[in-house]
C-alpha cells in the first residue's frame, strides 16, 4: 500500500469514527450532560442568591466538572474529523514530495497514529485527570507535528529539485 492510499484510508476511517462518536454522543449522552450543566449552574446561582456559599460552591464545582467533560467529548468529535480531513488532503500532496516511498510511509503512519492518539488522549481526560491521558494527547499531537514538518520538508525538497 502506498503512503497516499494509507493516508486516504486512514483519513476515511478516522472520519467515520469521529462522525459515529459524534452521533452516539448527540443521541445518547449530550442532552443528559447539558441538563446536568444547566442544573448545576442554576443551583449555584440559587445558592448564591440564598447566601449559602457552601451550596453555591459545590454546585459551581459540579458545573465546572460537567462542563470540562462536555467540552472534551465535543473536542474528540471535532478533532477526529478535522484530523481526518487533514489526512485526506495530505494524501493528495504525498505524490509530490521529494522523498523515498519508505520515508513517505513512515510519515503517513506517524500522521495516522498521531491523529488517532490525540483524540484518544482527549477522551481519556474525561475519565481521568492524571498524567497518562495528557501524555497520550501530547504524544499524538507531537507525532502529527513532527510528521507535518517532515511533509513540508519533503514538499520543499521536491520544489528545489
Amino acid at each position: 500500500m502506498s503512503a497516499r492510499q494509507l493516508l486516504l484510508f486512514g483519513g476515511i476511517a478516522l472520519a467515520i469514527l469521529g462522525m459515529s462518536y459524534g452521533l452516539w454522543y448527540a443521541v445518547f449522552a449530550e442532552h443528559q450532560a447539558l441538563d446536568g450543566i444547566g442544573h448545576s449552574l442554576s443551583s449555584g446561582f440559587q445558592g448564591a442568591a440564598e447566601r449559602d456559599s457552601a451550596a453555591a460552591e459545590n454546585s459551581l464545582l459540579s458545573y465546572r466538572q460537567a462542563k470540562y467533560a462536555y467540552d472534551r467529548q465535543v473536542d474528540v468529535h471535532g478533532h477526529c474529523i478535522g484530523l481526518a480531513m487533514l489526512l485526506m488532503v495530505l494524501a493528495i500532496g504525498f505524490d509530490h514530495m521529494g522523498l523515498s516511498e519508505k520515508i513517505k510511509l513512515v510519515l503517513a503512519w506517524a500522521l495516522i497514529l498521531g491523529s488517532a492518539l490525540f483524540p484518544l488522549g482527549v477522551l481519556m481526560q474525561t475519565w481521568s485527570h492524571g498524567p497518562l491521558p495528557r501524555a497520550v494527547a501530547i504524544l499524538g499531537s507531537a507525532l502529527v507535528t513532527v510528521a507535518l514538518a517532515g511533509t513540508v520538508l519533503g514538499l520543499m525538497r521536491r520544489q528545489n529539485a
